[in-house]
């Protein structure tokens, strides 16, 4: 078979970005846009030896789960993986991929699906997973986005999206993305209007030319305060005052210059200046606020965010006698949650400016008994413990998606906590982390999946490990 070839396969299972998967004759093919249970028509565009890639060239009969997206883009943009699946299918397919992860790389032969609970006692060592928390409406979750700057093929200045693995940008269609705040809409019209009044270029990542590279915009769903932030290839915005002045008029409350003028891909600039506000907005997640700054990490759909420190802190235990280490604790939203329960909360975060924020977090919801600090979890933990013998009854992790260094897990064994409870954004590195953890005296005794991002392969886990008896 070679390039151009068509082929006819139906698929059988979903890839982690949401890619189809079909077999033919033992050859495994992925095709773009194509859903479990499709019989596709697909051109063949690339083969390895054990794999190849296909372009769908027509579905020759849907999926039952199989519907049509709302937005226009959806296709072309690389935000929505899963938006021409039901919702109900789109849950199965997050808790069979963490299901799976655990099995094949984590080594939990007897975790069983929800639906399959009535298996359990014919099951060895059978852990159920218990069911999927989803969203009662999967639209408009996104509290925020970053839009990079372009034009449109007629020469407009436009924001938008990049197409999947690709720098190539999709316009917005009208009334803008389906996942994001109605708000933003509006809020890109007046800056795209100010740069095509006043003659300001977007950035041009070939010739490493132009200003405005992206424009983040962060709203509090609960406080109703907007943030934006504008990712420039400089150091000054010619005319920054009659931006402000509109973007005041428009109800923002504060406003950011992030100076990138490095290439690469990395969004956000190592520099910030604020033209005007706090430099900060503030949202609640359950009874506590939290200040977000441009650079901050806060989970970015408000509404779930607080099933999940709920479902962390339900795991946690807790009875107001521990002592909890928070490790990548971010501006300490989970750090927060558990203060509420436990008799001290150290949390640990390597960047500074969330780490300030932790601190002002705690503060300004009168919690005194969190402790922040600055540093590599895989660094700080052991310097604590070996040198201030400060020790952990239970251990939280929030580990971006490469997962746990494994000096932390070294550390999180060596402390030997009664509990870890594990938040994970990606099962594949929770499986290595879990089964690593496994072989150092721990057992995975729950895991919950919430679904944080609808239309997307992504899905946000909670496991708790606890350690076996001796």
């Amino acid at each position: 078979m070679k390039k151009n070839d068509r082929l006819v396969l139906t698929i059988e299972d979903l890839g982690e970005d949401g890619v189809g998967i079909g077999r033919l004759d033992g050859y495994i093919w992925f095709v773009k846009d194509a859903l479990i249970g499709d019989m596709v028509e697909a051109s063949v565009m690339k083969m390895k030896k054990n794999y190849g890639f296909a372009r769908l060239v027509q579905i020759l009969k849907p999926a039952p789960g199989r519907v049509k997206a709302r937005c226009p883009v959806a296709r072309a943009c690389g935000g929505c993986q899963l938006q021409e699946l039901s919702y109900e299918e789109q849950l199965h397919f997050k808790e069979r991929k963490v299901c799976n992860h655990l099995k094949r790389i984590g080594g939990v032969g007897g975790l069983l699906l929800p639906e399959e609970a009535a298996l359990a006692d014919e099951t060895p060592d059978a852990i159920v997973m218990e069911p999927i928390i989803r969203m009662e409406e999967p639209w408009r979750y996104r509290n925020k986005a970053q839009y990079p700057i372009g034009h449109t093929k007629d020469g407009r200045l436009t924001a938008g999206f990049y197409a999947g693995r690709t720098h190539a940008l999709i316009p917005l269609p009208e009334g803008g993305c389906l996942l994001s705040s109605e708000e933003d809409q509006g809020l890109l019209k007046v800056i795209l209007d100010f740069m095509q009044e006043y003659g300001i270029q977007s950035y041009q990542e070939t010739e490493h030319t132009g200003l405005v590279r992206h424009v983040l915009l962060r709203k509090g769903f609960y406080s109703g305060q907007q943030m934006v932030c504008l990712v420039i290839n400089g150091e000054t915005l010619p005319h920054a005052e009659v931006l402000s002045a509109r973007l005041k008029g428009a109800g923002v409350a504060s406003l950011s210059l992030s100076v990138n003028m490095e290439r690469t891909n990395v969004i956000m600039g190592k520099h910030t200046i604020h033209l005007y506000g706090p430099g900060y907005i503030t949202d609640r997640i359950g009874k506590l606020e939290y200040r977000v700054s441009p650079d901050s990490f806060y989970q970015v759909n408000p509404l779930q965010t607080k099933k999940l420190y709920e479902t962390a802190l339900e795991f946690a235990g807790l009875t107001g006698n521990e002592t909890v280490w928070d490790l990548y604790c971010g501006i300490g939203t989970i750090s927060l949650f558990l203060a509420q329960k436990a008799r001290m909360v150290y949390g640990v975060e390597v960047v500074l400016q969330a780490v300030w924020d932790a601190r002002e977090n705690a503060l300004r919801n009168g919690i005194h008994n969190a402790e922040f600090f600055v540093g590599e979890a895989e660094e700080v933990l052991p310097q604590q413990y070996e040198q201030n013998q400060i020790r952990a009854d239970v251990i939280v992790v929030d580990p971006p998606r490469k997962g746990c260094a494994q000096a932390c897990l070294d550390t999180i064994l060596k402390m030997a906590p009664d509990r870890v409870v594990y938040v994970s954004c990606d099962s594949a590195t929770l499986g290595r982390d879990v089964k690593y953890l496994s072989g150092g005296g721990y057992r995975l005794t729950r895991v919950r999946t919430i679904d944080m991002f609808p239309m997307s392969g992504h899905v946000e886990t909670v496991a708790l490990l606890t350690k076996k008896a001796q």
